[in-house]
């Protein structure tokens, strides 16, 4: 192991999870990419950092960066999907001082179903206990407000250890008009109408052939409800498949569902090995996932897209998942191809595999095309492939946990005539941009978020996440709004460009 005693021009280093060197992130990369890639309370490769997480947040917000911090929490609820992170973010906000400012905004961004407003304080009380501060207090009052009887019925699970009733009594919210009177009375009472959805249905009834083709019929299960329960649909073989179908492919419905590209992809997998699977199911999810791509801005040019498959990117990304991060970068991968204007697709573990790719083959037959071997990690193999090929490209999108292991300073071998060059992963990208593209951007998708990287400079961006929004932060960044830090930092302001994407 060599030494790690750094001089000045090294402070910016540090070790990775391997004892690698890498490049440290500052603190508001650092939090982002953590936030981004996770579902809070659930184990990494290298183990679960959630309590990182809260004490880098809440050094943020001490320091006066509660307004970053607010953005990040609705920032990662609403494009990003991730709400368990976004109730940790707002309880931070709302345990700090300098926080409290902020209460309103991120509480109100982020409850975007009836149930966050639960979560929340759930969140809040089991970190820090009573009593409730009253900026909490006041923007979950605010957001009870924002919903009707069926949606707090369908969330009001009294079996949990706090409910909407709760939440009345905690927060003293007032109604805004009589309409909500009456909801809030009929909470207080216990007496909000059993709402009709697929669970209360299945639960009562059984799940029958029948019990589907009444749901479907209904017209009331949701596109996320049916690609959860395709399986089971398709083991009931309803009269009424047919309505599954064009749910599923419903464009409005999938740009407003909010749905993570890897579920239509999980879905995919599973009913994949399903007896009563036909090409149909398979083309109808293929169909639904390109939709999803629709509105997404097309990248121009040439495109680089390497995929870490080593062995660290192979874990579950939950315990109920069984979604890895490198199958999550196989398909963001197979996304970013179809929106591409070229591309070339390369994977990576120790060894370079140059993968072919046709958009007619559609985005996740691609993605499981790609083999996933495991093993170890070496991140300068496609830009050594580029230098090697002398292949120009306009950019390069680079998607892995950035957990370098082969070497101290990863060594990717080059041959020049005689002379064998050693290079790390900065130097690569540094040497390509100085011998090949001087305007080449390079895009890191961090999908781990272990607070490391392999690469700086002002070429450089270094994004995280899983959803299909991080190729418009990566048209955002090149259009001049800055890096992913500047984006997120002006999301108040930026947030209507990313939106209008999924109004369509």
């Amino acid at each position: 192991m060599a030494k790690f005693n750094l001089s000045k021009k090294e402070e910016s280093l540090t070790l990775n999870n391997e004892g690698q060197v890498a490049y440290k992130m500052n603190d508001k990369e650092k939090l982002a990419s953590m936030v981004l890639t996770s579902l809070f309370n659930e184990n990494k490769f290298y183990g679960d950092n959630s309590n990182e997480l809260v004490e880098l947040a809440k050094k943020l917000v001490e320091n006066g960066q509660g307004r970053f911090v607010a953005n990040l929490a609705v920032f990662a609820r609403n494009e990003m999907n991730l709400r368990s992170v976004s109730h940790v973010l707002c309880s931070i906000l709302a345990s700090e001082e300098n926080g409290k400012g902020f209460v309103k905004y991120a509480t109100l961004g982020v409850c975007r179903r009836a149930d966050d407003i639960t979560e929340i304080l759930s969140c809040y009380l089991n970190m820090k206990g009573k009593p409730i501060p009253n900026s909490l207090k006041k923007a979950l009052a605010l957001a009870m407000n924002n919903f009707d009887e069926y949606q707090f019925g369908k969330y009001n699970h009294n079996s949990k250890e706090l409910n909407f009733k709760d939440v009345l009594r905690l927060t003293h919210a007032k109604a805004k008009d009589e309409k909500h009177n009456k909801i809030f009375k009929k909470i207080i009472e216990d007496d909000l109408a059993t709402p009709y959805t697929w669970e209360t249905e299945l639960s009562a009834k059984g799940n029958t052939k029948e019990v589907w083709e009444e749901l479907i019929d209904s017209g009331k299960v949701g596109t996320m409800a049916l690609l959860r329960n395709l399986n089971n649909i398709l083991n009931a073989q309803p009269r009424n498949l047919q309505k599954v179908y064009k749910t599923i492919t419903d464009k409005n419905a999938i740009l407003n569902s909010k749905i993570l590209p890897f579920r239509f992809y999980s879905a995919y997998k599973k009913v994949s090995q399903n007896p009563n699977c036909t090409s149909k199911i398979l083309d109808i999810l293929e169909e639904a996932i390109e939709i999803s791509t629709k509105n997404i801005e097309k990248l121009k040019g040439k495109t680089l897209i390497a995929i870490d498959v080593s062995g660290s990117m192979t874990y579950n990304i939950s315990k109920r998942s069984e979604m890895s991060p490198a199958e999550i970068a196989t398909l963001l991968a197979s996304m970013a191809n179809y929106i591409c204007e070229e591309s070339i697709v390369v994977s990576f573990d120790t060894r370079l595999y140059v993968n072919t790719f046709s958009k007619r083959a559609g985005i996740i037959a691609n993605a499981r095309s790609i083999k996933i071997n495991g093993g170890g990690t070496a991140i300068g193999l496609p830009i050594a492939y580029l230098l090697d090929k002398n292949i120009k490209v306009d950019r390069i999108i680079l998607l892995s946990d950035c957990e370098v292991n082969s070497q101290i300073r990863e060594v990717v071998k080059l041959q020049s005539g005689d002379k064998v060059v050693e290079m790390s992963c900065a130097e690569l990208l540094n040497k390509y941009i100085s011998e090949v593209n001087p305007n080449v951007k390079f895009h890191g998708i961090d999908l781990v978020g272990y607070g490391t990287q392999q690469f700086k400079g002002k070429n450089v961006d270094i994004l995280a996440g899983w959803s299909e929004k991080i190729f418009d932060i990566i048209h955002l960044s090149e259009q001049g709004y800055g890096n992913f830090v500047k984006i997120i930092e002006n999301y108040d302001e930026v947030s209507d460009y990313v939106n209008a994407d999924a109004e369509g």
